[in-house]
């Protein structure tokens, strides 16, 4: 069926509150609020657009941070009365600097909660944001500012270490060297504008034809 805003029942003020979600790792990012016309700039655009209640005027997520969402999926919910955005987030969310707008925890039963998240997808977005926003002493920004050669230096460094760390019997000193070697893998990511987004979709199409062929000699898996 064909979308028309006039299936989503604005308030008396013309408002419907927009829940904005990563698409990767599910975790929710923003709440929002959206009028008509914002939501068809949304839609034409492929970014979040919202309505200031405090402002009165339309703004676009990311336009002064660099910050922008690119929207991958759009849906309402069984009343028509919200909105949920799914995006693949540049940088973080909210405007203090976190990840999530969500971020004072008033109760968690799990002390481990944060473990269950999509941390690989956050330290990608946290080091886009190094990137927009460098802070003095960052050793990311520094890598960053020493350019290409200097990150894959340490990548070539990082890789050696994943060796010698797998041929010791120290378990935990091979999980810190893969730490370290995905960590400046992001980095290289970055500094050659290739998102989470690619690589996912690489591992799945490798995954997929896996699955159908059941053969390995496409996938180095």
């Amino acid at each position: 069926m064909e979308f028309n805003t006039d299936q989503i029942k604005f308030d008396e003020k013309g408002f419907v509150p927009a829940i904005v979600q990563d698409c990767y790792s599910g975790k929710v990012l923003m709440l929002a609020y959206m009028n008509k016309q914002s939501l068809e700039k949304t839609l034409e655009t492929g970014t979040t657009w919202f309505y200031s209640r405090s402002r009165n005027e339309l703004w676009n997520k990311g336009a002064t941070s660099g910050h922008f969402q690119q929207v991958k999926r759009m849906s309402y919910d069984c009343d028509g009365d919200a909105v949920l955005v799914e995006v693949e987030q540049l940088g973080v969310a909210c405007h203090t600097g976190e990840a999530s707008c969500f971020h004072n925890e008033v109760y968690s039963q799990d002390p481990f909660a944060d473990y269950n998240r999509e941390i690989v997808t956050e330290l990608y977005q946290f080091l886009q944001d190094r990137k927009l926003n460098p802070v003095e002493g960052s050793y990311t920004n520094y890598l960053f500012e020493k350019g290409l050669d200097k990150i894959l230096k340490k990548i070539g460094e990082e890789t050696t270490e994943v060796i010698i760390g797998a041929k010791n019997p120290d378990r935990e000193e091979l999980i810190f060297e893969l730490a370290d070697l995905i960590y400046h893998s992001l980095v290289l990511m970055i500094e050659k504008d290739i998102r989470i987004e690619e690589l996912k979709k690489e591992l799945m199409k490798r995954m997929t034809k896996k699955q159908q062929k059941g053969k390995d000699k496409i996938l180095p898996m």
